[in-house]
């Protein structure tokens, strides 16, 4: 039997970069799951920003995770 990968979260694949650019037409749409307000993108940590909730939402080969779950506590 072959493994799929199917335990492998967003990201993980090494071989996709973190530093993929977000396309800013998605960060205009984006809002924070918890508050429903506005993410500030902070490209040098690779993150998402809820200064509302105090969260930061990871971003990881390109694709924002917006999990509270995931999140990291600001």
């Amino acid at each position: 039997m072959t493994d799929h990968g199917s335990d492998k979260r967003p990201g993980d694949d090494h071989s996709i970069p973190d530093n993929v650019p977000l396309d800013p037409k998605m960060l205009g749409v984006l809002v924070c799951p918890k508050t429903r307000g506005p993410l500030v993108h902070d490209a040098e940590a690779r993150e998402l920003i809820s200064k509302k909730a105090g969260l930061a939402y990871p971003i990881r080969g390109g694709v924002p995770i917006l999990l509270i779950e995931e999140a990291r506590k600001l």
